[in-house]
């Protein structure tokens, strides 16, 4: 019997859960937002090198548009066989969330998504997969793979900082969901990494 695919997201937000744009400037400037590139001040030897753990771990990516876009634009050029982020992204399947793409040119990419993103995903998950199903910033693709409880594992990089504006990881009327704490780190540079793994609905109790 095929051992399910684990479907992993790893997301930066900041202490008060933003996670638009952390890359650079002009990344997501939906609703006027101004602080993109909030991450980069805290990167660091100690935070590349878990980055590459990470990716390292992968079979699979699965990626929002707007995330897809940026890796497309940016990745392909590394032709190092032993870079430890490009190799894995340009060698290994893509698979991209969007109703409108209808030509991608990376290479090893298929577009999913356009009827019933949440079964698409099922399906990738029911596959034979040699790694994690990785999800990598797409914010919008998060939010939907959480909500249907599709999340095995969550990687979340907080960064010491608060902007006070901008589009959130679980925004007002996420679905309840618990999860079990699994892993904790925190880089030199002050990045608390936290994992955790999917553990159903939330339980309730009372201190009196």
């Amino acid at each position: 019997m095929t051992r399910p695919t684990r479907l992993s997201l790893t997301t930066f937000v900041t202490l008060d859960g933003v996670l638009q744009a952390p890359g650079a400037p002009d990344e997501d400037t939906t609703g006027g937002f101004p602080h993109g590139g909030w991450s980069v001040p805290y990167g660091d030897e100690e935070f590349g090198g878990y980055m590459a753990e990470v990716f390292a771990g992968a079979g699979a990516f699965l990626l929002g548009r707007r995330t897809y876009d940026i890796f497309a634009a940016y990745w392909p050029a590394f032709t190092d066989p032993a870079h430890p982020i490009a190799a894995p992204l340009n060698s290994l399947p893509k698979y991209v969330a969007s109703t409108t793409l209808t030509d991608p040119g990376w290479a090893g990419t298929t577009v999913i998504g356009r009827d019933d993103l949440a079964a698409d995903v099922r399906a990738l998950k029911e596959g034979d997969t040699d790694g994690e199903l990785q999800v990598h910033g797409s914010g919008r693709l998060a939010r939907s793979l959480l909500a249907a409880d599709l999340v095995d594992t969550l990687r979340l990089l907080v960064f010491p900082v608060v902007l006070g504006t901008g589009l959130r990881l679980f925004p007002e009327g996420s679905r309840p969901t618990a999860f079990r704490h699994t892993g904790a780190r925190t880089t030199p540079g002050g990045i608390a990494i936290n994992t955790y793994a999917w553990d159903g609905r939330p339980r309730y109790g009372s201190y009196a």
